[in-house]
This record gives structure tokens, C-alpha cells and sequence, in this order.
């Protein structure tokens, strides 16, 4: 591990625990259309890959007509932003974790595939909005993870090199857009990763809890 500039941290399955916003918001969106619910299950397999691929996969997974995608899509929208936060909790250690990331002088950015109007209010309203310096949603940039290009302009706004800016998320996508970024990577292991086990994914760390970074980064760094 190179001597850190700057730490880009994912949102949902990383910082916090959005599921049960994204279940309440889609099932609202799906029986105003008339068709039926999803569980919770479906949405930790398929959430992570933007709003857009979500909401096709639900209406797919339901075996609804797929010109029902700007109906349902206005729908989700309103949905979401009525209930942004209200089901979601932070995971334990993400504020101490942040708190002593922060505390090391590092720049800290939230890097999101959640549309940029759903993700600064939601880590408003959770009480994190404060450690980072930027905020970026999946549509802050011509393409969204796993596409390294985020990633790339995250770390031109934080005046970071992308081999010494640490990318921290839940998932493959963070994963491969970390990989083709060239910056280091660490996993927690409590998130989505569309129902996969993360630990498969190389990476410098898996951690069980965000707060553990500071231990296995001075482990590794031999202090």
C-alpha cells in the first residue's frame, strides 16, 4: 500500500444500508402499475448497477411489459425521493471508520452508481454528508462503475493520484472499476455484490467492519 492522498468511498452496501429503501420504493412504483411485489432478496442480488438497471431488472423479474419503463420510471423517482433514508441505517464502524480516515488528512470523496439527487440527502439525513469533500452520483459522469472513468475524474477533483487513493466498496463493481482506475482497493464484506461472496474479488482487504481500516492499514504498512 503506496502512502495514501485520498480515500473514494461507495455508498449503498458500503456506507450505509439502503435496501429497505430501494424495497419500499420499488414496491410503491410496481402497485401503482398494477403488477406484482418483490422481496428483499431479489433487490440485494440485482442493486448496485444504477437506478436505470434496477428498475429494468424489477419489471423483468415481474414480467412486465418493458414499455413500462418511463411510467414506472417516474414513479420509482417520486417514490424514492418520498422515502430516501427512512429505511436505510448506517452500518456499524462506517463513522468511526470515516471519523479516523479523516483524521489522517486524507481526501475523502462518496462515489455512488445512485443518481447524485438521492445520494446528497441521503448522507445528509444519515449524518455522514460532512466527512467528504465530494459527492458523486452515478450520473456525475459520462459513465458510472465499473467503467474506471469516475474513478479517474474523482481523483483529478480531489488532486489525488489514482495509485495512492484508496477505493473502498462492496462489490465487483468497485472492484473492476478500482482495478482498471489504478488505485488500491478494500472490501467490506457486510454488502450486496449481487448475492455473491465479495471475499472471491482480490483486494488489499476484506474488512468486516469500516473501523477496522486503521489496524490492517498499519499492519500492512508495517507500523
Amino acid at each position: 500500500m503506496p502512502p495514501l492522498q485520498a480515500a473514494i468511498v461507495d455508498l449503498d452496501g458500503t456506507l450505509i444500508d439502503t435496501l429497505g429503501d430501494f424495497v419500499v420504493a420499488l414496491n410503491r412504483c410496481l402497485q401503482d402499475l398494477g403488477l406484482p411485489g418483490i422481496d428483499r432478496q431479489f433487490v440485494a442480488n440485482t442493486v448496485g448497477k444504477g437506478s436505470e438497471h434496477l428498475l429494468r431488472s424489477t419489471l423483468a423479474h415481474v414480467g412486465a411489459d418493458p414499455a413500462l419503463y418511463a411510467a414506472a420510471w417516474a414513479r420509482y423517482q417520486a417514490h424514492y425521493q418520498a422515502i430516501n433514508g427512512q429505511h436505510a441505517q448506517v452500518y456499524p464502524g462506517v463513522e468511526q471508520g470515516l471519523s479516523w480516515l479523516h483524521s489522517q488528512g486524507l481526501r475523502l470523496a462518496c462515489l455512488t452508481n445512485k443518481p447524485t439527487a438521492f445520494a446528497q440527502p441521503l448522507l445528509q439525513r444519515m449524518g455522514l454528508a460532512g466527512y467528504f469533500e465530494r459527492i458523486y452520483g452515478g450520473d456525475a459522469f459520462e459513465r458510472c462503475k465499473p467503467d474506471p472513468l469516475p474513478l479517474w475524474r474523482t481523483c483529478e477533483a480531489l488532486g489525488s493520484e489514482p495509485s495512492r487513493s484508496l477505493m473502498i466498496g462492496d462489490s465487483s463493481n468497485d472492484a473492476e472499476a478500482a482495478r482498471a482506475a489504478g488505485c488500491p482497493l478494500v472490501l467490506v464484506t457486510y454488502g450486496y455484490n449481487h448475492g455473491q461472496d465479495v471475499r472471491a474479488l482480490p483486494a488489499w482487504a476484506h474488512l468486516d467492519r469500516l473501523d477496522q481500516l486503521a489496524h490492517r492499514l498499519r499492519q500492512g504498512l508495517g507500523a
